[in-house]
């Protein structure tokens, strides 16, 4: 595929520079917006290496897989500023297969597109940046985790205690990168939005006494930053509107670190504090009291939250579990989900007859069993209906082994088998993918699906 090309001609479809949001992408996806759509989902589903397109109300989603997402983004970036300066960030959202998959997701999309969505969204950016640190450190943390259960010695050794710094890393400095991150997103200033969490994370509150009762560095974790942030941003829009230009460089950041901090101590933290204890006592009471049921309604119901758009608005409550308790307990239950796929997608390879649809399994396959679903979802189980069905099914058995047992992962922002060295029991975790791979094979072989003539097949 050459990214230069591809990214060209998306270009060509969806432009001028002018039309277009400067795109932003995760994993699989390119997204963006645009001021005016001139082009159609066909358009873009004509471009070679466009594997899926999908609308999420103003924002378009364009499906390349792992890897060709983030080149043909950094090209189309590049073809943008030979046409013109600078630009916005887009959103993050889902995709979708041409065909049945497109159709039902359409269909979704319509009847649950809303503010709020958009809201998620919002708040899915500020962490997707964040996410490679919290691969490399909950990795980091996996392995220690698993070198100092074969030989307990090692744990003294410097080299394992640099190491075991190293994969606290992400979380020891969090709240600044929520901060940043989210004062960007809001409209403020990034570093501003720093500073004030590094204020609320300051060993020195400590020291503080305040209405007779010490401060707490951090209270309100991550959930207080944002809060702050959001404040701090509306603020300084404000002060920016009525400050005169001569004071404005540095009274309104002068008053905007002033006031916020105040309202992070009166306000935000408290506030914070609470909510942030609230979600990690829903959390984990909810999967320990609950157990199987729990892991098997969260598994199985995971899925339609990744159709709808809506599934990275969980990063912050990973990320608070990680803060709280060092692991969360969501995500082995939730990394289900993909292993359903796998097994349902497995389960269509067999019975099919056509051979473009077994080629597309071929391929997608060794990426869904790391743990990225969209090319089974959008490419096999979605257009084809009744697998999907099949692939909920042995989320939900997989959720349900995750959730028996309580199993925790040190890291977020990776699923499938390379979660596993990051989770607190492996041979359990890797149990439950393989409920998850049986079931889904199981449940879609049973139900089974209309096979496609090879001109309805996915490419």
């Amino acid at each position: 595929m050459n990214y230069r090309e591809a990214a060209q001609e998306i270009y060509d479809c969806i432009g001028p520079a002018e039309n277009i949001a400067a795109p932003y992408n995760c994993m699989t996806r390119l997204r963006f917006n645009v001021k005016e759509a001139k082009f159609t989902k066909e358009d873009l589903l004509a471009i070679d290496g466009v594997k899926g397109v999908n609308l999420s109300g103003t924002e378009w989603q364009i499906v390349l897989g792992p890897g060709k997402a983030a080149k043909v983004t950094a090209e189309l970036k590049a073809i943008l500023q030979e046409h013109k300066p600078g630009g916005g960030l887009s959103d993050l959202a889902e995709a979708a297969r041409a065909g049945d998959g497109t159709a039902l997701h359409d269909a979704i999309r319509r009847k649950n597109s809303s503010s709020w969505q958009e809201g998620l969204r919002k708040i899915a950016r500020i962490f997707v940046p964040i996410i490679p640190a919290f691969i490399a450190c909950g990795l980091i943390t996996g392995i220690l985790n698993t070198v100092g259960k074969i030989d307990p010695s090692l744990t003294t050794a410097a080299w394992f205690r640099l190491a075991a710094v190293a994969g606290n890393a992400a979380f020891y400095g969090l709240n600044l990168f929520v901060g940043i991150n989210a004062s960007e997103e809001f409209g403020g200033t990034p570093v501003i939005g720093g500073v004030l969490a590094a204020f609320m994370s300051h060993p020195a509150l400590s020291s503080i006494m305040l209405f007779d009762e010490a401060l707490t560095p951090g209270r309100g974790g991550i959930i207080a930053v944002i809060l702050l942030c959001f404040f701090a941003a509306a603020l300084e829009k404000r002060l920016h509107r009525f400050i005169p230009d001569m004071f404005d460089l540095f009274l309104t950041p002068l008053l905007t670190v002033i006031i916020s901090a105040v309202v992070a101590i009166v306000i935000c933290q408290p506030v914070g504090g609470f909510l942030s204890a609230a979600v990690g006592t829903a959390a984990t009471t909810s999967v320990k009291q609950g157990g199987a049921l729990t892991g098997f309604i969260l598994g199985g119901t995971f899925l339609p939250l990744v159709l709808l758009g809506i599934h990275q608005g969980l990063t912050p409550i990973h990320a608070d579990l990680l803060t709280r308790y060092g692991v969360t307990v969501l995500l082995p239950i939730l990394a289900m989900a993909g292993a359903g796929q796998v097994g349902a997608a497995l389960a269509v390879y067999v019975k099919t007859k056509n051979k473009r649809l077994r080629k597309t399994i071929a391929s997608a396959l060794p990426v869904g069993i790391m743990g990225i679903g969209e090319p089974l979802i959008y490419g096999v189980t979605l257009p084809l209906g009744r697998p999907f069905i099949g692939a909920c099914l042995g989320g939900a058995c997989g959720g349900a082994v995750q959730a028996a047992f309580g199993i925790g992962a040190a890291t977020l922002g990776i699923s499938g088998l390379p979660l596993a060295a990051a989770t607190t029991n492996i041979p359990v975790y890797i149990a439950g993918l393989a409920a998850a791979y049986g079931i889904g094979f199981a449940a879609t072989y049973i139900i089974g699906f209309t096979d496609p003539a090879p001109e309805e097949a996915a490419s």
